[in-house]
């Protein structure tokens, strides 16, 4: 029979790896003029590479830790509570399957925040290796520099 404990420990266990490594890049990178696109595509490869390696599995690593250690500590608070609330045995596992829940929630939420770094360092880490096998990046501007501003020449002095 499904109880509050079961059915708490079974949505903890449902957010358990939210943390989750970067499947690719989020930016653009189109190939320099003149690029094949099979070469475009190899490089792409390699940099994608490059920038899983740069970031390790460190972000996966980090955001499982603060998912496990809020909801551990959710669970030992919840219990603390709910038996200082219930007085009972009963208090205590409710108190401690709601500090679960509350924990892992809270613990999915630091979850997404490491994960959300990861892909970030992984961006710019791609990025940087696109960039340095003559790609183009975003805002990058090819062919002749744009035309030099000049300011206006000074008005006449007062005589």
């Amino acid at each position: 029979m499904w109880n509050k404990k079961h059915i708490m420990s079974t949505v903890a266990i449902a957010l358990v790896g939210c943390a989750s490594m970067p499947s690719g890049p989020r930016v653009t990178v189109m190939p320099a003029p003149g690029k094949s696109f099979e070469l475009f595509v190899q490089e792409d490869n390699i940099c994608r590479q490059f920038a899983a390696q740069s970031i390790g599995n460190s972000a996966q690593d980090s955001g499982n830790q603060a998912f496990a250690a809020a909801a551990v500590g959710g669970a030992a608070l919840g219990a603390v509570a709910g038996e200082l609330m219930g007085g009972r045995h009963d208090g205590a596992s409710s108190g401690a399957g709601m500090g679960l829940l509350m924990g892992s929630m809270i613990g999915t939420d630091a979850s997404n925040s490491s994960a959300s770094d990861a892909q970030h360092r992984y961006d710019i880490a791609y990025q940087q290796c696109m960039y340095a096998k003559g790609n183009q990046l975003p805002g990058q501007h090819y062919g002749a520099p744009p035309p030099a501003y000049s300011a206006p020449p000074p008005p006449p002095p007062r005589g």
